[in-house]
């Protein structure tokens, strides 16, 4: 499967504001999430594909131990039982490397992967259309995929702004109600 990117016009690109221009480039609804494996530690490895038959959530976030990721990761961890109750399984997903990712998930008590795309650089959050090249971080980005594999809710926010986790569990809701 091949790169997904939406052409824009320069002269268009001048126009939109900066949010509009990175979610053209966000994959979108009903589209193949790309395969991908990513350090959950440093000997252990997760493919996105081991979690076919179940709905996933991909948590892009920009870095560990910031507020805000700190806040948005730390509710996630709160409403798993809410996740797992539609048998979803949550990954988070940054540029910081594995001995972050475990620091963090100590500190902050975390009960799900994290994962890092750390070598090469943001190469998974650049097949979802999530990489901010500028800062050489992840946006913050939500994409919950169903039991195939298929994106049938994305969100990018603001950097700064926590999404929250309504946005999640409505798009877990409909996709168990379209069962």
């Amino acid at each position: 499967m091949g790169h997904y990117h939406t052409y824009i016009p320069e002269a268009l690109i001048s126009s939109m504001s900066e949010v509009e221009v990175r979610q053209s480039v966000v994959l979108k609804p009903d589209t193949t999430a790309p395969d991908f494996t990513l350090h959950s530690t440093p000997d252990q490895s997760v493919s996105l594909s081991q979690f076919r038959g179940n709905p996933t959530v991909l948590a892009f976030y920009p870095a560990d131990f910031s507020p805000v990721c700190g806040d948005q990761m730390t509710l996630y961890n709160q409403v798993l039982p809410e996740f797992q109750r539609f048998k979803a399984e949550l990954l988070g997903i940054s540029v910081d490397g594995v001995w972050s990712h475990l620091a963090f998930s100590k500190d902050r008590n975390l009960h799900f992967p994290l994962l890092s795309d750390f070598e090469p650089k943001g190469a998974v959050a650049k097949r979802y259309g999530v990489y901010r090249q500028q800062d050489g971080i992840t946006e913050r980005a939500l994409f919950v995929l169903d039991s195939n594999g298929i994106i049938r809710w994305s969100y990018v926010s603001l950097i700064g702004v926590n999404p929250g986790a309504e946005g999640i569990l409505k798009a877990l809701e409909s996709l168990s109600e379209s069962k």
